[in-house]
């Protein structure tokens, strides 16, 4: 049986010990393809940052907090997995320093240093042996051209690009691209249907599935 490693949801950034940095991404659309992966008849491991989403039971559920961890887990797993769908919107940017404690109000301004954290699909690329990667770009300008640009720098097989309409609801609305420029899938509505348009489409792609 084949086994697809789904990352999902946000990832958080500390800046102290009580707030982070993080975005709007729920992790419903990660469900969703957990959830079509499993009725497919996949194996589903899932890393998954912080979200209130339920993953179903079948899959196997890694919970981490911040984007180093996330990638850490994938690293600990792909090797095991027969493909990726990177579904996750981990945060690309961390304090440079974490405060120790609460940071205070002092009544001027409060500069923040980021540095940018781990790209999770680039780091994966190198460690591919038999593995088909499928990552999503969520882009708010020139979605197809900046999508591309980020299948080639993260050397994967498709892009699946979504506006940020996306986050936090239950509908959304994705093109997915090939490492050739041509659109072999356009989809939209519920999560749960675009989730099982793109399992099906993966599967007669990819997968050896039995």
């Amino acid at each position: 049986m084949s086994r697809i490693l789904i990352t999902s949801g946000p990832t958080h950034q500390y800046l102290d010990p009580v707030r982070y940095i993080s975005n709007g991404s729920s992790g419903r659309m990660g469900k969703a393809l957990a959830e079509a992966a499993l009725a497919a008849g996949y194996e589903v491991v899932i890393v998954s940052g912080p979200v209130e989403v339920r993953y179903p039971k079948a899959a196997q559920v890694i919970s981490v907090v911040s984007t180093e961890e996330m990638l850490d887990a994938c690293v600990a797993h792909f090797s095991r997995c027969d493909g990726l769908i990177a579904a996750a919107a981990p945060c690309d940017y961390r304090p440079k320093a974490v405060a120790s404690q609460k940071i205070r109000k002092t009544g001027g301004t409060l500069e923040l240093h980021l540095i940018e954290t781990p790209d999770i699909v680039a780091e994966l690329g190198p460690l591919r042996t038999k593995q088909w990667m499928v990552a999503f770009a969520l882009e708010t300008e020139d979605l197809r051209m900046r999508a591309m640009q980020k299948l080639e720098r993260k050397k994967c097989d498709w892009i699946v690009v979504n506006g940020p309409h996306s986050m936090h609801s239950a509908t959304t609305q994705v093109e997915v691209i090939d490492a050739g420029g041509q659109v072999v899938v356009q989809a939209q509505g519920s999560k749960k249907r675009v989730a099982t348009i793109l399992i099906r489409a993966i599967d007669r792609r990819f997968s050896k599935n039995s």
